[in-house]
């Protein structure tokens, strides 16, 4: 998928040589959504599919049921998020996001529930750091690289997703006209339960621009912050109630 991924784990419920097994298992099924995913493999089902080489029927069921999440981003975002521009076919917008999720499910039904898993910068926790401790996740100022604007507290299952232009440039495109977004913030990062729909809202989020806001206040249980060009920020109502903004 282009990046890298990182587990954290704490407790030892599962033992060192069970939290090992699991790691593992994890792990491989990361590996395993890159080969059947990844645009940069051009052999991949995705790939294929892409080119018209394959037909979602042919695909491991795993394909059909990320574009079926994906169809319903694309309905619950009013299109904001797609897997298609210009005529191609790409839903990485989410895909990275769910697989992270199923990987951090992997190491719960494993006996693993205080972990994070951060895949590029979008993070699945689960549990909490320490005993009476809360995970504690930084995000990234887009403007001044190194320096963090808020502070994400969390001592549950939350998946945390931030798109912005830092580290790639402006990789996500307005559905409409394959163009970067007119309206443009520097980052939107997005909470929720789960990281395959944090992934896809803060896709959709930064695709739609500054006009995000209104629509990131009325989806339940979801919460945002962003920050614009200008340097101004501005949360979500409930956003505060996770984190310590600077």
């Amino acid at each position: 998928m282009g990046t890298v991924f990182s587990f954290d784990v704490r407790g030892e419920s599962a033992g060192a040589e069970g939290a090992e097994a699991a790691v593992d298992a994890a792990a491989n099924w990361l590996h395993r959504v890159d080969a059947l995913f990844s645009l940069y493999k051009p052999e991949s089902e995705m790939s294929r599919l892409a080119r018209g080489e394959l037909t979602a029927g042919d695909c491991d069921p795993l394909i059909a049921e990320v574009l079926a999440l994906c169809e319903a981003a694309e309905a619950r975002s009013d299109g904001w998020f797609s897997t298609r521009y210009a005529g191609a076919l790409d839903p990485t917008g989410l895909v990275k996001g769910w697989a992270v999720e199923r990987a951090s499910r992997l190491l719960a039904a494993r006996g693993l529930g205080d972990t994070c898993i951060n895949g590029g910068g979008d993070i699945q926790l689960s549990g909490e750091k320490e005993p009476g401790r809360p995970w504690r996740i930084g995000i990234s100022d887009p403007l001044h690289p190194g320096d963090l604007v808020a502070i994400v507290e969390s001592d549950g299952d939350l998946g945390v997703a931030t798109s912005g232009t830092a580290e790639r440039g402006c990789h996500v495109l307005d559905p409409r006209t394959g163009a970067p977004p007119a309206d443009s913030l520097a980052s939107v990062t997005v909470l929720t339960r789960g990281l395959t729909a944090a992934d896809a809202w803060a896709t959709a989020a930064f695709a739609r621009g500054a006009s995000s806001r209104e629509w990131l206040e009325a989806l339940p249980d979801v919460e945002a912050f962003a920050v614009e060009p200008s340097g101004r920020t501005w949360c979500t109502a409930g956003f505060r109630e996770f984190a310590h903004v600077n």
